[in-house]
Order: C-alpha cells, then structure tokens, then sequence
C-alpha cells in the first residue's frame, strides 16, 4: 500500500477579514469493499476516509461524514474568512488506516 500522506495548501499571510481558499488532499486508496483482489477472489475489505474536519483556532470551519462513492485521494477545498492570526487544523478518519492530523497556521498582517 501506498504511504498516506494529507497535503494542504493554506496561505502564510492574510489580511484581517481576506477570504482565503483552503485546498486539502488525502493520497488514500478509498478502499469501496466491493472490488475482489484478483489472484485469491477475496473482497477487499473496506477502507475509506469516512470524516474529515477542519477547524481555527478550535472553532469548527467545516466537517463532513464521506461515503464510499468519493474517488482515490479525495480532495476537498473550501474558503475561509480570515478574522486574526492563527491556526488552522484538519483531521481525516479512516476505516482502517487510523486518523490523519496537520496543522497550518496563518498570520494576519
């Protein structure tokens, strides 16, 4: 399997009040549970992303419980209006490659 790594692209600096774009991506294979492994004909079991969040300065930005129809690497993108400096954290959950955590921080100026 391939190492699973979040991405997320957050500007440096903004001015109080900007409203910024925040693009986030999770290189995750999105495992349905509904496609058989070739050489034995076992199901693949199921491994999604099935919630992510996003949150500033502890106060939740956006969150969301993710199906199994969402493609490879899911890619989420979502604009945020800056009010100070601070932190923006996200979390994805998976099935069965446990949770994925970073934080960026912004600074107003």
């Amino acid at each position: 399997m391939a190492k699973i790594k979040p991405r997320v692209k957050v500007p440096k600096k903004a001015e109080a009040g900007e409203i910024v774009t925040i693009k986030t991506l999770l290189a995750h294979p999105m495992e349905s549970g509904q496609r058989k492994d070739k050489k034995t004909g076992e199901v693949i079991p199921q491994d999604i992303v099935n919630y992510f969040s996003a949150s500033f300065n502890g106060e939740t930005l956006f969150e969301v419980d993710v199906d199994p129809a969402v493609s490879t690497n899911p890619y989420i993108e979502f604009t945020l209006k800056v009010p100070e400096s601070g932190t923006v954290s996200f979390l994805w959950k998976t099935d069965n490659d446990g949770d994925f955590e970073i934080e960026k921080k912004i600074k107003v100026g």
